[in-house]
């Protein structure tokens, strides 16, 4: 069985969807970021950058989002185009793209003071943060619009559950700073968002962390029974 070291609506909730999906059984341990339990040694055995989330498998624990869902995808052999798919090598640019590109990026969006050196270059750091994610998005809807294989409304893969869950924190986080976003304005990536926002894997998800229902598509803060997202 897997164990899922996760904090409720913080990037565990895409490996949980994978997992959910997949229909593998697993467990969960609480990493409580209201005390800073990332930063505990015992954590930072299995994080040592002391991110989140890690899962505990056979192979040993593994972090990094990106690194688990493809892990995950390889062993189970779903959730994405396997090796050998003509599929795969389009599939691998953009999964690594979110992970690597999007989600930095948008981590640096939601903690400005945290990057961007002195006090006074904060406001210009959080602006240029804004404008390269409205870029990437951008760019993303464009490759939904295609309706490629694994990037479909019908089609549920570790990547548009990836992608749903950076679309819901955009549309959340910073807190007061967020009206900018309009889901609206994507249209492709609002349809695979509704769609996966409605298949039991989120709705276990949402149960599990307090999500509510409509978790991407119309997002509200996290009210979990254990733990904090902040």
């Amino acid at each position: 069985m897997y164990v899922l070291h996760y904090a409720p609506d913080n990037a565990s909730l895409i490996v949980r969807l994978a997992l959910e999906e997949l229909g593998q059984p697993y467990e969960t341990k609480l990493v409580d970021r209201r005390i800073r339990q990332q930063d505990s040694a015992e954590y930072r055995r299995l994080s040592p950058t002391g991110l989140i989330p890690v899962i505990e498998t056979t192979d040993g624990p593994i972090s990094e989002t990106g690194a688990i869902l493809l892990w995950l995808s390889e062993r189970h052999g779903a959730l994405a185009p396997q090796p050998g798919s003509p599929d795969r090598a389009a599939f691998l640019k953009w999964l690594f793209f979110t992970s690597n590109t999007l989600h930095a990026d948008i981590r640096l969006h939601f903690y400005p003071d945290r990057h961007a050196g002195a006090p006074e270059c904060v406001t210009a750091f959080a602006v240029a943060t804004q404008d390269r994610i409205v870029c990437h998005l951008g760019l993303v809807e464009a490759m939904a619009s295609t309706s490629p294989a694994w990037f479909r409304p019908d089609a549920p893969s570790i990547l548009t559950h990836y992608i749903s869950c950076l679309l819901r924190w955009l549309a959340l986080f910073p807190k007061g700073r967020a009206d900018w976003f309009d889901l609206s304005a994507y249209p492709a990536l609002e349809a695979v968002a509704a769609a996966m926002e409605s298949r039991p894997a989120a709705g276990a998800a949402a149960l599990a962390e307090g999500l509510g229902t409509t978790i991407f598509t119309k997002p509200s803060h996290a009210c979990p029974p254990e733990g904090s997202a902040t």
